[in-house]
C-alpha cells in the first residue's frame, strides 16, 4: 500500500512542537497569588484543597493543592476582590477576608484549627440547574435531575433539548443524524438496535452528566458532523464504601425490569470501583406498509400491503469494574474493564397481499422469522495522568482496547397463496448463519500547557486507531431438507481501518473575550474485501479539521459568541458491509462498500442573556450526504434498502432555550428547535430537490409539592419534517412522573408513566422513480414504571482524589 509523505512529515513536526512548546512559552510570570498553610501535629499538607472565590458573587475561579510543604499558588490573576477558601478533612474550614489582589500578592502563612467533629460536607454547595448553554455545547446535569431517577440512559436523552430518537433507534441531534455517541469521552463503537439496547442497560442514576456538544473542539475526533452525545458516568469522590442499589419494574404490552449496582471503594492511594446493570425488556414492533410500484411513464403496475409484528426480547447485562492509583498527589493511574452480554430474539410475522395494477388482488405471502441473537461486547481501558505543577501543566494517556463479537441464526419460512389461502407452491426455507468480529485498538497522548502570561491554555495531543471487522455470512436454502448454500446472499467482508491524529488547541480569555481555537489533522487509510467474489477497495486520504469559537461578553446580562467547525461522518462497518439481508421474498437490506464519507462545515451565533435565555443560529452544509433509501430491486415489485451519497444537504437552525426558575415550587427547562434542512442531488434515477421547515418543541418541568416530594411532567413535540426521500408526518409524546424521598434523602421511589396519549408513533410517505411507500409504526412506548433507588455508605468527600466535583470549574478558569 502506498503511504503518504504529508502525514509523515505533519506528525513528526506537531512531536516536535509539543516538545519544544513548554520551554518556550513561560518566558515571564504576572498575576500571581500565593500562600502557605499549616497545621498541627500530623498535618498532611498535601491533603489541602484551596479555592480562590470571587469576593462579590463567591464564585470559584481556581482551584489548587498545596505541595508537601504546605505552599500553595495561583497564577495568571488578575486584578481584583478574591477570597481563599481552604478545606481539610481533619481541619476546620477556613475563609478569608476579603483580598485586594494587584500583581502579586503574598499572603503569608495561614494556620488551620484541628476540627472537634468531623464535617458533614466540606464543599461549596451550589445547586445545578437541569440544563446549561455554552458556547460549544449543552450540558444536561443528570445527577441533579429529579426525573432521571428510574429512567435509563436513552429515556434521559429521549427527553433532552434537541434529542430525537426515531423508530429504527437512530440518534438524531436538532433533526440531524450522524451523531456520534460517547461514554466518558470513548466513542462507542455501535449504532441502531444495539446502541439503544445498550443505552437502556445504563441506569441514569449512574450517569453524572450528558455533555451534548453540538462544535466540538479540536481535542475530539472529528468523526460525528451532527455533533457528539458524551455520557459522563459518576466517579467516586468519597472515603470509605459507598454506592447506589436501583430497581426498575415496568409493565406496557410486555414487562421489563432493570436492577443496578454501584459500589465505589476509596482508602488510602487506591480507589475502586464496580457496577452492574441487568435489563429484561420485551417489546413489540408493528408496522404497516402500503407499496405501488411504476413503469418510468409513472403508470401503476402493482404493489403490496404489509402488516408486519415483531415481537422482541433481550436480556443485556452491562458490568464494569477498575482501580484509580494515587501514588502521589499530582500521578492517577486507572484502569478499567467493561463487559456488555446481550443475548436476544426477535420473532416475525409478516402477512402480504399483492395487487395488480387494476389493484386486484392476485395472492399472498406470509414470512414467519425467528432470528436468535447474541452479542458479547468486552473493552479495556489503561490511563495515566500526571500534573506537571501546579500551573496547571498536565499529561495524560490512554491505552484502549475492544472485542466486538456477535452470532446471530436466522430462520424464515415463507408460503405462498392464492386467493382464497389456498397454496400455490411448497414453503420456501431459508436459514441465515451471520457471525462477525470487530477489534479495535487505540493509542492517544494529550498534554496541556496553561500560559498564565497570556491568559490561555494550550492543549496538543496524537492519537492512532486500528480496526479489523470480519463478518462471515451464510445462508442456506432448506425448502427441500438440506442445506443447499444462497452464493447470492453468502459472502465474507474483512475491513480494516487505520486512523492516526495530532491536533493542536488553544483557549483563553482576555477582558470580555473568550476563545477557543484548533486544528486537528486525521490520516485515514482503509482497505476492504470481499472474500467470495476476490473484490477489493483501498482508500488513503488526509483530511484538517478546524474549529472554534469567540465569545463576548458585553456586560453580566448580554453575551455573544459565533462557532465553526469542520466534521466528517465515516460510514459505519455495518453500512459498509455489502452482505443481503432477508427480509421477505420481496424486501432486502444491504451495505455499501462504495459509501463516501460525508463531510460538514458548520457555523453558529450563539447569544445569551441574563447568563440564562439563549438563542443559537447556525449553518451547516454537508457533502456527499449519507442516506438510507428505499428503491425498486431487479426483481419486479421488489425494493432493496441501502445506503447511498447524496451530492448536498443544506441545513439552517434557530435553538432558543427559556428556562423558568422565578416560581419557587417549578423548575422548567424548555427548548424550541427550528430547522430547514434542503437535500439536493440525484439517486436512484430520481432527481431530489425538497425541504421543510420543522420544528422540535422540548419542555421538562419539575414541579416541588415539599421538600421530599416532586412531579416531573415532560413533553416532546416534532413536526412534520423530511429525511432525503421520506415525508415524515408529526409526532408529540408527554410523560408524567412522581417521586418521593425518604431515610435522610439516601432512597426514593418515583412512578412515572411515558406516551401518557400512545401518540408515540411514526407515519412517513417516500416516492421515487418507479415506486412509492407509505407506512405507519407503532411501538411499546406506553410504559409505567416503578423505580425503587438507595444510597449507601459515606458522603465526606475524600481530598486526595484529584477528578473531583470541581472539573468543570478549573477547566473554564484556563
Amino acid at each position: 500500500m502506498k503511504r503518504s509523505f504529508v502525514p509523515f512529515v505533519t506528525w513528526n513536526l506537531f512531536v516536535s512542537l509539543i516538545c519544544i512548546l513548554p520551554a518556550q512559552l513561560l518566558a515571564q510570570e504576572t498575576g500571581v497569588l500565593r500562600g502557605k498553610v499549616s497545621g498541627g501535629e500530623g498535618f498532611r499538607p498535601d491533603e489541602v484543597i484551596v479555592q480562590l472565590l470571587n469576593e462579590g458573587n463567591k464564585q470559584l475561579v481556581k482551584m489548587e493543592y498545596a505541595d508537601a510543604k504546605g505552599d500553595f499558588r495561583f497564577t495568571g490573576i488578575r486584578e481584583g476582590k478574591y477570597q481563599i477558601l481552604i478545606q481539610h478533612l481533619s481541619y476546620n474550614r477556613y475563609l478569608s477576608p476579603a483580598i485586594a489582589h494587584t500583581t502579586v500578592t503574598d499572603l503569608g502563612t495561614i494556620r488551620l484549627e484541628a476540627a472537634t467533629r468531623q464535617l458533614r460536607e466540606a464543599n461549596v454547595v451550589a445547586q445545578k440547574p437541569l440544563v446549561q448553554q455554552q458556547y460549544d455545547k449543552t450540558v444536561l446535569n443528570v445527577a441533579g435531575s429529579i426525573g432521571a431517577a428510574g429512567s435509563n440512559a436513552l429515556e434521559v436523552l429521549e427527553k433532552a433539548p434537541g434529542i430525537t430518537v426515531d423508530q429504527n433507534d437512530n440518534i438524531a441531534m436538532r433533526g440531524r443524524q450522524g451523531v456520534l455517541v460517547m461514554v466518558d469521552g470513548k466513542q462507542v463503537p455501535m449504532s441502531g438496535q444495539d446502541l439503544a439496547n445498550y443505552l437502556r442497560s445504563l441506569n441514569a442514576a449512574q450517569v453524572d452528566r450528558i455533555d451534548l456538544i453540538t462544535n466540538p473542539s479540536a481535542r475530539y475526533d472529528a468523526a460525528g458532523n451532527a455533533g457528539i452525545i458524551d455520557i459522563r458516568l459518576k466517579k467516586g469522590k468519597n472515603n470509605g464504601t459507598n454506592g447506589t442499589l436501583g430497581l426498575s419494574l415496568a409493565q406496557g404490552a410486555y414487562p421489563k425490569a432493570n436492577p443496578s449496582f454501584s459500589i465505589n471503594h476509596k482508602k488510602g492511594a487506591f480507589n475502586y470501583f464496580a457496577s452492574y446493570n441487568f435489563s429484561h425488556r420485551r417489546d413489540f414492533n408493528e408496522l404497516n406498509i402500503h407499496r405501488k410500484f411504476f413503469t418510468g411513464h409513472g403508470e401503476e403496475t402493482g404493489g403490496n400491503d404489509y402488516d408486519n409484528l415483531f415481537k422482541l426480547k433481550f436480556n443485556t447485562h452491562n458490568a464494569r469494574v477498575g482501580v484509580d492509583y494515587q501514588p502521589g498527589a499530582r500521578t492517577t493511574i486507572g484502569l478499567a474493564a467493561n463487559a456488555i452480554v446481550s443475548d436476544g430474539g426477535i420473532g416475525s410475522d409478516s402477512r402480504a397481499q399483492s395487487y395488480d395494477a387494476a389493484q386486484a388482488p392476485t395472492g399472498r405471502f406470509n414470512t414467519f422469522g425467528d432470528n436468535d441473537l447474541h452479542r458479547r461486547n468486552y473493552s479495556v481501558n489503561a490511563n495515566f495522568r500526571r500534573l506537571l505543577d501546579t500551573a496547571g501543566r498536565e499529561l495524560t494517556a490512554d491505552l484502549d482496547y475492544a472485542r466486538f463479537s456477535n452470532w446471530e441464526y436466522q430462520n424464515y419460512r415463507t408460503s405462498y397463496l392464492d386467493n382464497h389461502n389456498a397454496p400455490l407452491r411448497p414453503d420456501f426455507l431459508l436459514f441465515g448463519d451471520l457471525s462477525g468480529a470487530l477489534d479495535i485498538y487505540s493509542l492517544k497522548l494529550d498534554y496541556t500547557h496553561p500560559v498564565p502570561a497570556l491568559g490561555m491554555k494550550l492543549e496538543g495531543g496524537i492519537k492512532s486507531s486500528w480496526v479489523r471487522t470480519d463478518n462471515d455470512v451464510r445462508f442456506y436454502d432448506r425448502s427441500n431438507g438440506g442445506d443447499v448454500l444462497d452464493e447470492g446472499k453468502s459472502n465474507r467482508f474483512i475491513y480494516k481501518e487505520n486512523i492516526n491524529a495530532a491536533y493542536l488547541n488553544g483557549s483563553g480569555k482576555w477582558r470580555k473575550l473568550s476563545y477557543q481555537f484548533g486544528l486537528r489533522m486525521e490520516h485515514t487509510r482503509a482497505n476492504g474485501r470481499q472474500v467470495i467474489h476476490e473484490e477489493t477497495f483501498d482508500r488513503d486520504y488526509v483530511q484538517l479539521f478546524p474549529s472554534g469559537y469567540v465569545g463576548y461578553r458585553f456586560n453580566p446580562k448580554h453575551d455573544l459568541g459565533v462557532t465553526l467547525s469542520r466534521r466528517i461522518n465515516r460510514p459505519s462497518y455495518r453500512q459498509l458491509n455489502p452482505f443481503r439481508v432477508f427480509l421477505d421474498p420481496l424486501t432486502s437490506s444491504t451495505g455499501n462498500p462504495a459509501l463516501n464519507p460525508e463531510i460538514t462545515a458548520s457555523y453558529e451565533l450563539v447569544y445569551t442573556f441574563n447568563e440564562v435565555y439563549t438563542a443559537k443560529a447556525g449553518y451547516s452544509r454537508t457533502t456527499d450526504n449519507i442516506l438510507t433509501v428505499l428503491a425498486p430491486d431487479e426483481e419486479p415489485n421488489s425494493v432493496l434498502q441501502t445506503n447511498r451519497n447524496l451530492a448536498r444537504y443544506d441545513y439552517y437552525h434557530l435553538t432558543i432555550g427559556v428556562p423558568v426558575t422565578a416560581i419557587k415550587w417549578l423548575n422548567s427547562n424548555n427548548t424550541l428547535v427550528a430547522y430547514y434542512g434542503r437535500y439536493s442531488g440525484n439517486l436512484v434515477n430520481t432527481d431530489l430537490n425538497e425541504g421543510r421547515v420543522a420544528l422540535n418543541l422540548n419542555s421538562s418541568n419539575t414541579i416541588t409539592l415539599n421538600p421530599k416530594t416532586a412531579m416531573e411532567v415532560t413533553a416532546n413535540y416534532q413536526s412534520r419534517s423530511w429525511y432525503g426521500f421520506l415525508d415524515v408526518y408529526s409526532s408529540f409524546q408527554m410523560g408524567m412522573g412522581i417521586q418521593r424521598q425518604f431515610w435522610e434523602r439516601k432512597g426514593s421511589v418515583k412512578l412515572n408513566v411515558s406516551d401518557i396519549f400512545y401518540t408515540g408513533r411514526t407515519k412517513a410517505f417516500t416516492k421515487l422513480t418507479g415506486y412509492s411507500e407509505a407506512f405507519r409504526q407503532f411501538r411499546d412506548s406506553r410504559v409505567v414504571t416503578l423505580t425503587f433507588n438507595y444510597r449507601f455508605g459515606g458522603q465526606q468527600q475524600g481530598p486526595r482524589r484529584r477528578a473531583g466535583g470541581a472539573e468543570e470549574e478549573k477547566r473554564r478558569a484556563g
